[in-house]
């Protein structure tokens, strides 16, 4: 049997090890950083979409709201009445608005639970 060979490695050895090493590191990096940036990137762009869109349609739905209590309602909103409607549509808002907060409260609450 003969004992291993225990010279030291040439320059050119080492070059490449370490010339791995760091293509190594920087393929982990790019796999470990990039890419899941990228995956959230395409999952913030939807949910600011999303609450842009469900923005807008609550704004509308409000005003839908205030116009038929204000049309549809005949003489009760009218004179010392007349914000009424604005009232009522002002605490329908306020309702969405905390049941939408709780919902998201109540999400983060379940994710902070440990497993």
């Amino acid at each position: 049997m003969t004992a291993p060979s225990s010279a030291p490695k040439r320059p050119a050895d080492l070059k490449g090890d370490v010339t791995g090493i760091v293509d190594l590191l920087k393929d982990y990096a790019k796999q470990e950083t990039v890419e899941p940036l990228k995956g959230i990137g395409r999952y913030l762009a939807f949910g600011v979409a999303g609450s842009f869109l469900l923005g807008i349609g609550l704004v509308l739905l409000a005003l839908a709201g205030l116009r038929a209590l204000q049309t549809e309602t005949g003489s009760t909103f009218h004179g010392n009445w007349s914000w009424a409607p604005y009232f009522i549509t002002l605490v329908g808002v306020l309702i969405v608005i905390a049941l939408a907060v709780s919902r998201i409260s109540r999400g983060s609450a379940r994710r902070e639970e440990p497993r």
